[in-house]
């Protein structure tokens, strides 16, 4: 079947923004920041924690049409199939930030992990009133666990029972803790499977070639037009198709895929919400609801509640998913019990996006019980942490940036065998950044923590990409570290580096899973801070080392996770990013 590759716009380029109003003009309890591309309720209340998700376009309702009471305070929103970058995200927290927190819900996309995860440390660096947590969430039970292992799960339907859950928590007055605590436990409690008929088409690009025969499903698709676990063929029966799809969320003998802990013995008790992907037409969806319900019904699965819609799409695609919510048993050690968790799914909400759902059980005759469950921050003066030589300071980073441009041709080759041949030129970009900012003055060398926060908003801003991210979250961590530690000494010494370097490390494992030895740059950056407390000496050479010995290593992480790893060993190059790392800390030091 051929892709439908017909579309209701003025242009490509003003889709996104063009919808955003026609959702404000729809919601005028919403406002949109059209610059930033950040939806946000009109009132923020100042005594609730405040709820942002966000991601790329493309996949409406979700998330701008979820924001309203008892649901989103704001939703920051990319391009099409793109993650928004940390600009938006950072005036998506300003616009709702308040001394109660805040909470980011998103899907586990590298783009969105990274890049929300960057907005909350800078927002966090910066000093600005009100915490900022990231809640990263995984449902897709078609990645397995061997083939998920680094980067996990990916992001579906899911996430809109966590921050659903979460919402009305905070609604009920709910600290940051709570809140967080009930989106993780309903994120650690909820598995989706997808299928597509065919792949969606994206605004403004070619008309796609048909990617499935005419009688051919595929189960996985993602929602970025990834492909499947698997395809069948020939189409089965509506029937089958659901068993086979309930069969990989409730198995507790697939070791790949028993992500929940269902008991199968007619205890086990489930929300069902039933996705409409994009363009399956409710005469069908009636009837994927009905095989359902009927399902999950004949094996003694108790359905509690049962949502039916469209929730989170893949623009046109023609598909569905089911997520499952497995509910907590009684007597469990669980934040929240089953009948707690329904009364926060019922409570109410007001967006667009939500859809009403029966309060009552299918086909059970009773009635349950319903009950419910900021202002711009402001910046605090930094505080001033000297280096123990502003001239000395100063150049070593001028140094560091000079030996990331020279280093450009070299790290380029590298790239060209191990990965996508552009983070050669990616290092070289944040490193003349950094040299003009020097240059300009907007680099100052007399305060250690401005100094770092201004790198960490340069590299994100003109280096882009993963290894931008990565660097702009390490250096917002140890901005936010030295913060910390700057009542105890108005001048940096050696071991507040070493320590802040620490901690700023263990801020950037929390946004990727890449752990020594991982062929990446996370092994000389390990290595580097592990031996700073001996000396930046130290710490150079245990850099270069890590970065030498990636010519030996399998790809675990990273670009080169992707490419033949026998060709790559034969090449006996060491990974581009990780030499980048050896060169910036060697110029660093001056060696």
């Amino acid at each position: 079947m051929a892709t439908h590759h017909k579309h209701l716009l003025n242009t490509p380029q003003t889709l996104v923004v063009d919808s955003l109003k026609g959702l404000t003009l729809l919601n005028p309890n919403v406002l949109l920041d059209e610059k930033q591309r950040v939806i946000y309720k009109r009132n923020v209340p100042q005594d609730q924690v405040s709820l942002i998700s966000g991601g790329g376009s493309g996949h409406e309702p979700a998330h701008a049409a979820f924001v309203g009471d008892g649901l989103l305070t704001a939703a920051v929103c990319g391009n099409v199939f793109a993650s928004p970058n940390v600009a938006q995200i950072r005036r998506g927290i300003d616009l709702v930030s308040n001394p109660k927190g805040t909470l980011i819900v998103v899907k586990n996309y590298t783009g969105d992990a990274l890049h929300f995860g960057l907005a909350s440390e800078q927002h966090r660096a910066s000093g600005a009133v009100g915490d900022v947590r990231v809640l990263i969430v995984g449902d897709d039970v078609t990645v397995g666990k061997t083939q998920g292992g680094i980067v996990g799960r990916r992001g579906l339907a899911g996430t809109i029972l966590v921050y659903k859950i979460a919402a009305a928590i905070s609604r009920n007055g709910g600290s940051l803790d709570e809140v967080e605590a009930a989106g993780k436990l309903i994120a650690q409690s909820i598995g989706t499977v997808g299928v597509g008929l065919e792949h969606c088409h994206v605004p403004g690009t070619e008309a796609g070639e048909t990617h499935l025969a005419a009688d051919e499903i595929e189960l996985g698709m993602g929602i970025h037009n990834e492909p499947g676990f698997q395809r069948l063929q020939p189409l089965p029966p509506l029937k089958e198709l659901v068993d086979k799809m309930f069969t990989m969320v409730t198995s507790t003998t697939d070791p790949e895929r028993s992500y929940l802990p269902f008991q199968g013995d007619g205890t086990d008790e489930v929300v069902l919400m039933v996705n409409n992907l994009g363009a399956v037409s409710e005469l069908e969806m009636g009837a994927v609801a009905g095989e359902a319900i009927k399902w999950l019904q004949e094996r003694k699965y108790r359905i509690r509640r049962t949502l039916v819609g469209t929730y989170m799409t893949s623009l046109n695609m023609p598909g569905f998913s089911f997520t499952l919510l497995l509910l907590p048993r009684p007597g469990s050690n669980s934040p929240l019990s089953a009948s707690q968790i329904l009364n926060l799914l019922d409570a109410p909400a007001h967006a667009p996006g939500w859809k009403w759902h029966s309060l009552i059980e299918p086909g059970i005759p009773q009635s349950t019980q319903s009950e419910s469950g900021s202002k711009i921050g402001s910046s605090q003066s930094e505080p001033a942490l000297a280096p123990e030589d502003p001239k000395a300071f100063l150049e070593s980073i001028s140094r560091a940036a000079e030996a990331v441009i020279r280093a450009e041709p070299e790290i380029t080759q590298q790239d060209v065998i191990a990965g996508d041949g552009d983070a050669g030129l990616t290092l070289k970009a944040g490193g003349v950044a950094v040299l003009n900012a020097i240059q300009s003055g907007r680099l100052q060398p007399n305060n250690v923590i401005s100094a770092i926060l201004t790198i960490a908003e340069i590299v994100d801003e003109d280096m882009g990409g993963t290894s931008g991210a990565l660097y702009s979250i390490f250096f917002s961590g140890l901005a936010k570290s030295l913060r910390d530690r700057s009542t105890a000494s108005p001048i940096v010494n050696l071991d507040m580096w070493s320590k802040s370097a620490a901690e700023a490390l263990a801020t950037l494992y929390k946004y990727t899973r890449a752990r020594p030895p991982s062929r990446t740059l996370i092994d000389p950056l390990t290595a580097f801070v592990e031996a700073l407390p001996n000396g930046l000496a130290a710490g150079v050479k245990a850099a270069k080392d890590a970065a030498e010995a990636t010519k030996h290593m399998v790809a675990k992480a990273g670009r080169g996770a992707y490419v033949d790893q026998k060709r790559l060993a034969e090449a006996n190059v060491p990974d581009p990013g990780a030499w980048g790392v050896a060169v910036l800390v060697s110029g660093l030091a001056g060696l």
